[in-house]
């Protein structure tokens, strides 16, 4: 079950008629533990930064934060995995905040296979409403037997996953791919708390790395195959991530 709060109240058929009407807004994903998340700052960063530009607003961080704790409230959720969406109706003089509480959910266990695809999102570095392309060939990835899609340029750039950001292990250090794509609050916690680079990766690449894995709001995960460019899990590497990872302080909203 979904619990779904708009601007502070129980969701009605009324208030549900802008989010369900509209593609035009942005959102962020984020699962709390005990009442509390991590990167709660980069979260708040992130949606400030897309209602600007976006709406040419400004979003209230307080506001963020009490309609979160608000709706965990509702439930008595101390636990959970939780949205924020923002809309902004013309004429309106605030945001439409939407937040629903779904229960906590972690990545999937077990080394990931992908499939590429030749598609980028438009405005990627959005965590934007609307994404037809890439829940396509999600789902066609789905389809043909493997857990995510890999998004290309039509010259075989590698940007990111469909729902994930995807890095590489040549070794020595963590490279994540240098293209537009969205900055996901996870690889933004673990990226400086690694050896970590940014380097030009096309498909043709993919068979030069030892490694590779996932990430994104719940966690992250190895892949064992890109295609048919098959990974040993470094097993190595993938305690340095959960270290990386575990240590990043809970923030309470």
């Amino acid at each position: 079950m979904t619990y779904i709060e708009i601007n502070g109240s129980p969701a009605t058929a009324d208030t549900l008629r802008l989010p369900a009407l509209t593609s035009y807004g942005h959102f962020t994903a984020m699962q709390i533990r005990d009442g509390r998340v991590r990167g709660l700052d980069l979260h708040l960063d992130q949606l400030r930064s897309a209602t600007r530009e976006l709406f040419d607003g400004d979003l209230d961080e307080e506001r963020v934060r009490a309609d979160v704790r608000h709706a965990l409230d509702a439930v008595d959720a101390r636990d959970a995995s939780l949205r924020v969406y923002v809309y902004w109706p013309e004429d309106d003089e605030r945001a439409t905040l939407m937040v629903t509480v779904r229960p906590p959910q972690t990545m999937p266990v077990g080394p990931k296979s992908v499939m590429s695809v030749p598609f980028v999102r438009e405005l990627p570095h959005i965590k934007h409403l609307g994404g037809f392309g890439q829940n396509h060939y999600l789902t066609a990835a789905h389809r043909a037997g493997h857990d995510e899609a890999l998004l290309t340029d039509s010259q075989g750039v590698v940007a990111e996953g469909a729902i994930t950001n995807i890095a590489f292990w040549d070794g020595e250090s963590v490279i994540w791919p240098d293209a537009p794509s969205l900055r996901g609050i996870t690889m933004a916690l673990l990226e400086p708390r690694l050896p970590s680079t940014r380097r030009h990766v096309t498909l043709a690449d993919l068979s030069s790395y030892r490694s590779a894995f996932l990430t994104n709001s719940q966690g992250f995960a190895p892949v064992r195959r890109i295609d048919e460019v098959e990974y040993t899990v470094d097993e190595e590497l993938m305690g340095r991530v959960s270290a990386a990872y575990e240590a990043v302080v809970w923030d309470t909203i």
